[in-house]
């Protein structure tokens, strides 16, 4: 079981495949950058930037620059992403419904209106056992 001492540096999980091939993903948009334009200049309601999709995961980019990424989730029940890591640290903030995450090993529940960060090299899972939506940030710092 990992502690937040462990999760933050002190510890950490070898990287694997599946993370390197994220990590080239995340470098070679670096060189195209993309922002939502219906949020630039304009207040917006996160959670109606998008919609739930049957038996789906359903992303919207809202920013996507060199030093990270902010994306809109919509996932249905019972949509699952399995375990694996990155290099970054990702910043969840739940905007509907309630998630199950794991966390090095540690299952946490996250609600509507609460924030979790889930730290870099640190394997992590997300479980939709209900509908709900959420914003990720990752910070490539």
């Amino acid at each position: 079981m990992y502690n937040h001492t462990q999760w933050f540096g002190l510890s950490k999980p070898k990287l694997d495949k599946r993370q390197n091939q994220e990590d080239k993903n995340m470098n070679s948009k670096k060189e195209k950058p993309s922002v939502l334009q219906a949020c630039v200049s304009s207040g917006q309601t996160l959670a109606d930037l998008v919609e739930y999709a049957e038996d789906s995961i359903v992303s919207k980019t809202i920013l996507d620059k060199s030093a990270g990424t902010i994306t809109l989730f919509a996932f249905d029940a019972g949509q699952k992403l399995s375990e694996h890591t990155t290099a970054y640290d990702a910043v969840v903030e739940v905007l509907d419904g309630s998630v199950q995450l794991t966390i090095g090993g540690v299952d946490v529940r996250v609600s509507a209106g609460q924030i979790i960060i889930m730290p870099g090299n640190v394997p992590h899972a997300v479980s939709a056992e209900e509908k709900f939506k959420m914003l990720l940030t990752m910070i490539r710092a």
